[in-house]
């Protein structure tokens, strides 16, 4: 599975990116030197790191994302999941209801979410 974890301040950068795309690369350096105080070099380097990892890219100096922030959000929780609960998506919910429980709202939309992804033999 890719490495789709970030660090803070590749987390900071990304969400940039994607409350602002499509952004030119330009545009992008001047967001950034005000938001995050980073140099051209910075915003530069982090930008060619992100685009390596397939969450964006910068094609003719326009940035735009690869991979919407859903799905990245979706690729991270799986990770999560595998990584700490061997892929056990029951393990996962059932240390998250040792703290919490869930509301009547929340049990209704679980339970169309099974319904809905129900794989049928």
């Amino acid at each position: 599975m890719e490495d789709y974890k970030l660090g803070v301040m590749e987390a900071k950068f990304a969400q940039l990116m994607w409350d602002n795309e499509p952004i030119s690369s330009n545009e992008l350096v001047k967001l950034c030197e005000k938001v995050l105080s980073w140099k051209k070099s910075t915003t530069y380097t982090m930008l060619r790191r992100l685009c390596d990892r397939g969450i964006f890219q910068n094609r003719d100096g326009t940035v735009t994302s690869l991979m919407s922030k859903q799905k990245f959000a979706a690729l991270q929780s799986e990770r999560f999941v595998e990584e700490t609960f061997d892929g056990s998506l029951p393990q996962f919910l059932a240390a998250f209801t040792l703290r919490k429980k869930l509301s009547e709202k929340e049990i209704a939309e679980l339970q169309r979410l099974i319904d809905e992804n129900r794989g049928d033999s």
